[in-house]
């Protein structure tokens, strides 16, 4: 029996490693990148810990050379996903009483095999199925993931310690039950890390998974089961279920044993999957738990007295880097009409500077974007705007799939704040900038708050520290992460826990102790050390 009480210290972040020339970790990295692109490995769904190989197969290949087959999985039906709910309830109750310290082993076991052993794996995973370059690639699948277990770890502990006071006579305590069922993790390609943890931080607390991967992550999020699996996670905690997401998610909101969702994907999928839990509300158990992270039209917002190079590089990085395939990527600018030009001129400098091609030229600092349907979405706007009259391409703009899906760090310039790429999340190397004259920023403001149905990030620019303070709190409900002379992206966990409102998500907050708290039913227990037998009050005595 166990009577310690064990505690779990905040942890430092994992570093980023250099990946230098003759670096042991780029040297192993070349070796895991040629090993996999060498090799065509096959990928059955896992269902209780047993592999089950259906027959449906499809292709996993590599967005920037995308006749290059890495991989071929199995994708569920209806059959599996039934299976794998059996299987997840099987798993549901000794998983729930066992120790939660034990469960905590695992998940830091989880981060020492991946800050070891599986560095390599995951990374080069990441890059050839994601078309990540080693920077962007280390710091999610390495790193972010790191961060999310040791630091769920450390959140729980500090969550089980929430007690109650004692009366006079009564010993009072909260204990954390799981949730009251199985919980779907539908996951995006564009994060190994939010794969994992979508799965992983409802598992810490007690709780099991059916997962749903992304089609185009599906190599990574395979080698991620192997992960969990050789830390020592039982069968039938996590299940992992490629399939497509309209069956499951039809057939997982129809079960009365659906406890959560945990989500990360487009605005529309998560609606109609609140749609569906709201038609189909009385079956269940109990009220599922909804959490979801969705799209965003992430803003970079520029006072007159802002500093030029300061906001060319958050412009530059912070709608480009991973082909700005990120929920926070910059994709819209206001900008005064005094700065637009250098701040464009500075931006050209970097796009003639930069790389574009293949992950394993190690150089090149722009890669593909994830398959042809987002490829062919991205050049839609981009031809849209090359034949407006409010609207004009005054940088990049070139698009290429004859190889792999390339599209160039394109800047497009409108006079309609209510351009369409100025309102419609994109999900690629794309900025739209509306520059605004300067001594209308109230207006500006004004537009930025109301032009978006989003609210997940933004940022503000500015040397002028009071005007700055004004634009911020006129811009309170636009962004769940908000960044003062710094681009709106690049969240650490433990830092900047993540999330947003509006059409953006229900602030759940990936990477802080607020997540935990939705995977975990509290219970109040008091007990009455002496028990009264006499119904009077005192008065009546």
């Amino acid at each position: 029996m166990k009577n310690s009480i064990v505690q779990f210290p905040c942890p430092a972040n994992e570093p980023v490693k250099t990946y230098l020339k003759g670096s042991p970790e780029l040297i192993a990295l070349d070796a895991e990148l040629k090993r996999q692109y060498d090799t065509v490995i096959e990928i059955p769904c896992i269902i209780g810990g047993k592999e089950i190989y259906t027959g449906n197969v499809e292709e996993v290949v590599c967005p920037h050379e995308h006749k290059h087959v890495l991989a071929r999985y199995h994708k569920a039906g209806e059959k599996e996903i039934r299976m794998a709910m059996d299987a997840a309830m099987a798993a549901h109750k000794e998983w729930g009483n066992t120790e939660w310290t034990t469960r905590a082993a695992i998940i830091l076991k989880c981060a020492e095999l991946l800050a070891t052993k599986y560095r390599p794996i995951l990374n080069a995973s990441t890059m050839l199925g994601q078309s990540k370059n080693i920077f962007q690639a280390e710091i999610d699948s390495a790193c972010e993931t790191i961060d999310f277990f040791r630091y769920n770890v450390h959140y729980a502990s500090k969550l089980y310690a929430i007690q109650p006071k004692d009366g006079a006579g009564v010993i009072d305590s909260t204990e954390y039950r799981p949730l009251e069922g199985f919980v779907l993790a539908v996951t995006p390609f564009n994060f190994t890390s939010i794969a994992c943890n979508l799965n992983m931080t409802p598992v810490l607390l007690g709780n099991t998974t059916i997962w749903k991967p992304s089609s185009t992550a599906i190599l990574s999020n395979y080698y991620l089961m192997q992960l969990f699996k050789e830390a020592g996670l039982p069968d039938g905690v996590v299940n992992f279920v490629p399939s497509k997401g309209s069956e499951i998610g039809k057939i997982c909101c129809a079960s009365k044993d659906l406890a959560g969702i945990h989500f990360t994907g487009s605005t529309r999928t998560f609606q109609t999957l609140w749609k569906s839990v709201g038609e189909n509300i009385a079956n269940y158990v109990s009220y599922p738990r909804l959490v979801g992270e969705t799209g965003g039209k992430d803003y970079i917002f520029v006072h007159p007295s802002a500093n030029v190079d300061a906001v060319a590089h958050a412009a530059f990085t912070g709608a480009f880097e991973f082909q700005g395939q990120k929920c926070s990527a910059a994709s819209r600018m206001y900008i005064p009409k005094s700065l637009w030009g250098p701040v464009l001129e500075k931006c050209k400098q970097f796009a003639s500077e930069v790389k574009m091609g293949d992950v394993m030229d190690h150089m090149n600092y722009i890669n593909a974007v994830i398959d042809e349907a987002s490829f062919d979405n991205i050049a839609s706007y981009i031809e849209y705007a090359k034949n407006s009259a409010d609207a004009k391409i005054v940088m990049g703009g070139k698009c290429d799939k004859s190889v792999g899906y390339f599209v160039e760090p394109t800047i497009i310039e409108t006079t309609d704040p209510h351009f369409k790429s100025m309102e419609e999340e994109i999900f690629g190397p794309v900025i739209t900038v509306y520059p605004y004259d300067d001594d209308k920023v109230d207006e500006a403001v004004k537009l930025c708050d109301t032009t978006s149905p989003y609210g997940l990030t933004g940022s503000v620019f500015g040397q002028d520290r009071l005007a700055v303070e004004k634009v911020a709190a006129d811009l309170v409900y636009t962004a769940g992460n908000f960044y003062i002379n710094d681009r709106p992206t690049g969240a650490v966990v433990g830092m900047q826990p993540f999330g947003g409102s509006r059409a953006s998500g229900t602030n759940d907050k990936a990477g802080g102790e607020f997540n935990l708290i939705r995977w975990v039913l509290p219970r109040c227990i008091k007990e009455t050390l002496v028990s009264p037998t006499d119904y009077r009050y005192s008065y009546m005595k």
